[in-house]
């Protein structure tokens, strides 16, 4: 007997086995405007898409891959994600030294509620 909507169960969706393994299709942002403040929200947005990838993504499907570069590009990733893993145990572990951290620069922002 085939199991499919007529017994009540569907059959497997493709998008949703995607989403089993790691794929982030369906993977909504969520962005809160306050105040009317539009500017804001997108500097929000802005840079909760790019810590996500979506640019890189775009800018990774805008042409074909084959097959066989996509293996490799995978493959490069993963051995990067191995290596960076790597490294920060090292550094938690006191084998290599801390990243040197970068100066903060003071914003050039006017004070607020101050004398002009």
């Amino acid at each position: 007997m085939r199991l499919t909507a007529q017994a009540g169960l569907k059959p497997p969706h493709r998008a949703a086995e995607r989403l089993r393994h790691g794929d982030k299709k369906g993977h909504r942002l969520r962005i809160f405007v306050r105040d009317n403040n539009i500017d804001q929200a997108l500097k929000a947005l802005k840079k909760t898409m790019q810590r996500e990838g979506v640019f890189r993504e775009m800018k990774r499907r805008s042409f074909y891959e084959k097959p066989s570069e996509r293996r490799a590009r995978e493959k490069a990733e993963g051995i990067r994600r191995t290596r960076k893993a790597a490294r920060k145990l090292a550094q938690k572990e006191g084998l290599l030294p801390a990243p040197k951290k970068k100066p903060r620069v003071p914003s050039r922002r006017p004070m607020s509620g101050g004398l002009t």
